[in-house]
């Protein structure tokens, strides 16, 4: 499994960062996890507003910081 996190390196994409570490060692699963900052990268992505949660080449969340309820079960039925 294959886990960005989409943003310049503020408060809140950190926030996010450790969310998902601390799920994946709940469900343990493994994961790469890597923290793409640079704009051009990011706007691949169509993403506008960071933070942003890409699994597997699909964003599934941004512009904001999702509960460690919402990234477990999105990382559940990875």
């Amino acid at each position: 499994m294959k886990i960005e996190i989409l943003g310049p390196g503020c408060m809140k994409c950190e926030k996010l960062y450790e969310i998902v570490e601390r799920t994946l060692k709940e469900l343990g699963k493994e994961a790469e996890i890597s923290k793409v900052k640079d704009i051009k990268s990011i706007m691949q992505y169509g993403v506008l507003m960071t933070p942003a949660l890409v699994i597997n080449g699909k964003v599934l969340c941004s512009g904001r910081v999702p509960g460690l309820t919402e990234v477990k079960g999105w990382l559940s039925k990875v």
